[in-house]
C-alpha cells in the first residue's frame, strides 16, 4: 500500500483536488481510501462516501492536529492494509505553520492557493518547505502574471519540490498529479519506526496544558519573549 500525506492551509482546495485525483486513480483500477484529519468539524467524509471511497475521519479537538496525526498514523495504516487499499491518502487540517505531518519515505504534498496572498509561501513553515510536490490551486481566478509571481514565490521557498497547477473544479492537471503519487514512493505495510521529516515543537508551555491566566507567574515551560527594545 502506498501512503500519501496531503496538507495545506484551510480552504486551499485539498478535498477537491483529492476527489479529482481519485477519479484518475480509479480509472487505473487502483483502490483508494482516505483518512481526514481536522480540528473541530468536517463533513468532507460525506463527499468521499458519495463517490464510493472508504473514508475515516478524526477530530483532534484541543490537541494540535499534527500531533493528533502522528499519534494515530499507525492505526490509520493498519486500517488501510486491512481494507486492502492500493493507495491510502491522509488529508491534514494544516492549521499549524510550525509543524507538518510529513514522514520520511512517504510522499508529501502541500496544497496552496493563489488567493492566499503573495507572501503566504514565506509564512508557511515545514508544511510547504519540506513537501515533495506543491499543488497550486484557484489559478483560474487570477491573471497569468499573478500566477507566475505566486509560483515564483513558492519555488523560492522550496526549490526542490515539483510545483504544479490543478483546477479543483474541472480536474485539469489531476491526472498528471495522480501519476506522481506512486513514483519513487515506498510501498509499505507498517509505519512503525518511521521518522518525521520535521520535529514537533520542542516543549510545552502552561497555556498548551490548559492555563488561562495571563502573567509571567503563570507561565512555565517553553516561553519566548518578543524583543521590544529598551
Amino acid at each position: 500500500m502506498y501512503l500519501i500525506t496531503i496538507s495545506g492551509p484551510p480552504s486551499s482546495g485539498k478535498t477537491s483536488i483529492i476527489i479529482k485525483t481519485i477519479e484518475s486513480l480509479k480509472a487505473r483500477n487502483l483502490s483508494v481510501g482516505v483518512v481526514k484529519f481536522d480540528c473541530l468539524y468536517t463533513d468532507d467524509d460525506i463527499l468521499y462516501e458519495k463517490i464510493g471511497v472508504p473514508v475515516k475521519k478524526g477530530l483532534s479537538g484541543p490537541l494540535c492536529p499534527d500531533h493528533y496525526f502522528v499519534s494515530n498514523i499507525e492505526e490509520v495504516v493498519e486500517w488501510g492494509v486491512k481494507e486492502k487499499l492500493d493507495i491510502l491518502i491522509t488529508e491534514s487540517a494544516g492549521l499549524c505553520n510550525r509543524c507538518s505531518p510529513y514522514i520520511k519515505g512517504v510522499k508529501a504534498i502541500c496544497v496552496i492557493d493563489n488567493l492566499s496572498g503573495i507572501n503566504t509561501p514565506k509564512k508557511i513553515g515545514p508544511m510547504l518547505k519540506t513537501a515533495d510536490i506543491i499543488v497550486i490551486t484557484k489559478g483560474d481566478i487570477v491573471s497569468q502574471a499573478e500566477r507566475e509571481v505566486f509560483t515564483s514565490r513558492v519555488n523560492s521557498v522550496n526549490p526542490k519540490a515539483i510545483t504544479m497547477h490543478i483546477n479543483g473544479l474541472t480536474g485539469q492537471g489531476a491526472h498528471e498529479f495522480s501519476l506522481l503519487l506512486t513514483d519513487e514512493n515506498e510501498n509499505l505495510t507498517s509505519i512503525t519506526g518511521k521518522e518525521l521529516r520535521f520535529s514537533m515543537p520542542s516543549a510545552l508551555c502552561s497555556y498548551c496544558l490548559g492555563e488561562k491566566k495571563i502573567g509571567k507567574e503563570h507561565q512555565l515551560g517553553n516561553v519566548r519573549k518578543i524583543d521590544l527594545g529598551e
